[in-house]
């Protein structure tokens, strides 16, 4: 029986803090900023595809930091 492997559609500033090297404080405010780009509510979560398309970094790049 096959296993699908899961993969995750939300970024976290803890995810943020690892892919840039930077606080996790900067994390949060980064994706606060994110939010506000996209005219997201307080509620709502980044994806990565956003916090992707905001940033400039490949979604590749992205995933080596997502599965560690």
């Amino acid at each position: 029986m096959k296993t699908q492997q899961q993969t995750r559609v939300c970024i976290y500033p803890k995810d943020v803090q690892r892919i840039t090297g930077k606080s996790e404080r900067y994390g949060r405010t980064l994706l606060q900023k994110i939010k506000e780009y996209f005219q997201k509510e307080e509620h709502q979560f980044v994806t990565i595809e956003e916090f992707c398309h905001y940033t400039g970094i490949k979604e590749e790049q992205v995933s080596i930091f997502l599965s560690a």
